[in-house]
C-alpha cells in the first residue's frame, strides 16, 4: 500500500511541474531557473546507452492498466472510445482499439486511482533464444512469459524499472477482430467515435535522455526533437511516446535521487474530429473537459486538437485529432538523423 501512496505523491508533483509550463520546460525557456542551461547544452546528446539490437516494433501488444474499479473503467472506454470487450475473467478485462492494439483494466482495490503498470509491444525479428542472449548481453535479465498457441514473450526493466514486455505477435496481439461478448452497460449512450491511433504516452521518467536512448537500441525506435527537458519518440509506425524528465547535464541533477518512471496521460487520435462538436459530445455525457491546442489560443486554429478529461478512476485520458503517423510526425518532427 506504501508503494502506491509514494507513487501517487510522484505522479501529484510530476503533474505540477508539467502544468506549470505546458510539460516542456526548456523551450523558449533556456538559461531561466527552470531551465538552467544554453540550448546547445541542453539539447547535447548522452553516448549510446548499448549497441543497437536491430529490432523493430511492429505492433502494440498491450497497455496495463490497474485501477480500483475496473469494470467501470473499461466501460468508459468503451461507451467513450468505441473500445471492444473481449473477455472479462473477475479479474481483469481486456479491450481491443479496432484491430491495433489492447487494453488490459486490472482489478486493484488497493489503489486511490488507475495507474499505467506496464506496457508491452511485438517485435521482429524474433527467435527466443538469441533474443534472450543479446538482452543478456546489454545487462538486462529478461524474464520468459509465454502462453498458449506458440506465444512467447520476455518482460525487462527499462532504466526506471518500468516493466516492458517484448513478445513474438502471438499472444494479445493475433486475438483481434474476432467475436466479441457483450460489452458491460455503459455509463452513457455512445459516442459513436473510433479509436484510431496512439497519438502518445506522457511518460515521465528519472533522465529522459538515458531512457530514449534504451527504447532507440533496444526496440528501434526513433527519437525527434530533443528540447532539453523532453523529446517526442516515434514507436515504429505505431504512434509515440513523449519522454519527459531530467537532464542529467543540468547542475541540479542527481544520479543519486530514486529512480522513477510514470505514465501519467494517454492521447489517443480520434474519429470523425471536429473540435466542437467533439466538446459537445463530452458536455452532453457530463464529462469535464479541458482543452489543450499544444500552446495555440484558439483550439479552432490549432494545428494539434486536443481535449483532456478524467477517466472514473482518476486517469488523464487525452483525445485528439492526430489519427495518423502523418498528422503526428508533422507535429513533433521528423527522426532525428
Amino acid at each position: 500500500m506504501r508503494g502506491w501512496m509514494v507513487l501517487a505523491g510522484v505522479m501529484a508533483t510530476l503533474a505540477a511541474a508539467g502544468a506549470a509550463d505546458g510539460q516542456s520546460r526548456c523551450a523558449g525557456a533556456y538559461g531561466t531557473p527552470q531551465c538552467p542551461l544554453t540550448r546547445e547544452q541542453a539539447v547535447r546528446p548522452i553516448p549510446r546507452l548499448f549497441a543497437p539490437t536491430g529490432w523493430r516494433t511492429t505492433a502494440l501488444d498491450q497497455i496495463t492498466i490497474a485501477a480500483p474499479d475496473y469494470r467501470k473503467e473499461a466501460a468508459f472506454y468503451g461507451a467513450l472510445m468505441g473500445w471492444s470487450l473481449r473477455s472479462d475473467d473477475g479479474t481483469r478485462a481486456v479491450m481491443d482499439l479496432e484491430d491495433w492494439g489492447t487494453v488490459v483494466f486490472l482489478r486493484a482495490p488497493e489503489q486511490a486511482t488507475a495507474t499505467v503498470r506496464g506496457f508491452g509491444f511485438v517485435i521482429a525479428p524474433w527467435d527466443a533464444s538469441t533474443l534472450e542472449r543479446e538482452l543478456r548481453k546489454r545487462g538486462l535479465a529478461p524474464i520468459a512469459d509465454n502462453g498458449p498457441g506458440g506465444f512467447e514473450s520476455f518482460r525487462v526493466k527499462d532504466p526506471d524499472g518500468f516493466d516492458l514486455q517484448i513478445s513474438n505477435g502471438k499472444g494479445l496481439a493475433a486475438g483481434r477482430g474476432g467475436a466479441r461478448p457483450g460489452a458491460s452497460t455503459g455509463p452513457f449512450a455512445s459516442t459513436g467515435w473510433r479509436t484510431a491511433f496512439l497519438d502518445h504516452l506522457s511518460f515521465w521518467v528519472t533522465d529522459y535522455k538515458e531512457s530514449a536512448s534504451f527504447y532507440e537500441n533496444l526496440l528501434g525506435w526513433r527519437p525527434t526533437v530533443d528540447e532539453g527537458s523532453q523529446v517526442p519518440v516515434l514507436i515504429g509506425d505505431l504512434g509515440s511516446i513523449t519522454i519527459r524528465g531530467g537532464n542529467p547535464y543540468n547542475p541540479g541533477y542527481s544520479k543519486a535521487a530514486p529512480r522513477v518512471a510514470v505514465l501519467d496521460h494517454i492521447s489517443f487520435g480520434v474519429t470523425p474530429w471536429n473540435a466542437d462538436a467533439v466538446r459537445t459530445a463530452l458536455d452532453q455525457r457530463g464529462i469535464a473537459a479541458t482543452v489543450d491546442a499544444g500552446g495555440a489560443a484558439d483550439i479552432h486554429e490549432a494545428r494539434f486538437q486536443s481535449y483532456h478529461v478524467r477517466t472514473p478512476n482518476g486517469f488523464d485520458l487525452q483525445i485528439s485529432n492526430v489519427t495518423n503517423l502523418q498528422a503526428l510526425t508533422a507535429i513533433v518532427g521528423q527522426p532525428a538523423k
